[in-house]
């Protein structure tokens, strides 16, 4: 977590009048704003902790940690935004605008003549294409709400023969799982992911334990497709910039020579 958002939090601080927080000023105050300590007992946390956030400390708040240091700030909309963009956290109160987004991501899907999925955080796939389920067999052509792509790639036995070189893949799609989620290790859906995919898949177990982190880029895709034989793709991966939870994955078309 970066100092920008302990400058943010300090410099809205100092600006709001402890009249206009509802605070009673008591006593000499160096400066106009609120105290740490004043602030502290408006968010209901410890002015240390305040202190460490202001500092850049390692301390990660959560939704509604923010949530209540955005109210007792007094923080417009956008500020309010920006303060959740740079703890890293998903504002809990915007869900009827992200709603709305994500509905337009996933209707998007289906205008594409290419092979193209969302996936969500926990790389569940929320929506496909047609031209997606019949590249994909044994995963989004057998009609399961929210198939996840993880548990597709290391426990059905398809994968590991549709998947070209499926060692190599494997182990750079855990490597990438891991960075893709960093910022959200913690949460309790993807805690619960990787403990049944660890039991359940020896290979995803290792894999997780060498803590590689690569980044989820592009590249050649190749497949061993039952009915069309080998077939390469090079993917494209998109981010909705109001959904940064979802990605929008598109293969297109290699002629190899």
């Amino acid at each position: 977590m970066s100092n920008n958002l302990g400058e943010f939090i300090r410099k809205h601080r100092e600006r709001l009048r402890p009249e206009d927080a509802g605070v009673r000023a008591i006593g000499r105050r160096r400066t106009p704003g609120l105290r740490r300590e004043e602030l502290a007992q408006l968010c209901a946390v410890s002015p240390t902790w305040i202190t460490w956030l202001e500092q850049g400390r390692p301390v990660s708040p959560s939704p509604d940690t923010l949530a209540r240091l955005a109210e007792a700030l007094q923080l417009t909309a956008a500020e309010r935004h920006y303060l959740f963009t740079l703890a890293g956290k998903l504002d809990p109160a915007s869900e009827p605008e992200r709603n709305s987004a994500a509905d337009a991501v996933l209707r998007s899907v289906a205008q594409i003549s290419t092979p193209a999925y969302v996936l969500d955080r926990q790389w569940n796939a929320l929506a496909w294409n047609d031209a997606a389920a019949a590249l994909f067999t044994g995963w989004l052509d057998r009609g399961e709400a929210a198939p996840n792509l993880l548990a597709f790639t290391f426990l059905s036995p398809v994968a590991r023969t549709l998947i070209d070189d499926w060692p190599y893949r494997a182990r750079r799609l855990a490597a990438e799982f891991r960075a893709d989620c960093g910022r959200h290790i913690d949460d309790a859906a993807i805690e619960g992911l990787v403990a049944q995919l660890a039991a359940a898949s020896a290979d995803f177990a290792a894999f997780w334990q060498d803590y590689d982190v690569t980044e989820r880029a592009g590249g050649l895709r190749l497949f061993h497709h039952p009915e069309h034989g080998r077939l390469a793709f090079e993917q494209a991966t998109f981010y909705p910039a109001t959904r940064r939870d979802l990605k929008l994955v598109m293969l297109l078309p290699v002629i190899e020579p």
